[in-house]
């Protein structure tokens, strides 16, 4: 199982997100943590910045992470859409 820490910009970038997709994103950060669900959530390694990653929420949203030690805890560091967040 994976551990969570949540960005202050993640946060920031979060509350301003309307409640539906906030429930979504919960949702899928429930299923993140058990690396099993990575395919269905399309998680990738990202070019810049180095060391991060990205998975989908839905067809417009992404969550972008750094993995903080040996894959077990992970930094969310942005969420929004593809234009947003790479």
């Amino acid at each position: 199982m994976i551990n969570i820490r949540y960005a202050p910009t993640f946060v920031r970038m979060y509350k301003k997100i309307d409640d539906n997709l906030q429930h979504e994103v919960k949702e899928k950060i429930e299923l993140f943590k058990d690396k099993k669900n990575h395919e269905s959530l399309k998680v990738h390694k990202l070019k810049i910045p180095e060391n991060t990653y990205s998975f989908r929420v839905n067809y417009k949203i992404r969550v972008v992470f750094e993995y903080e030690d040996k894959e077990n805890t992970v930094n969310l560091l942005y969420i929004g859409g593809h234009d947003e967040v790479y």
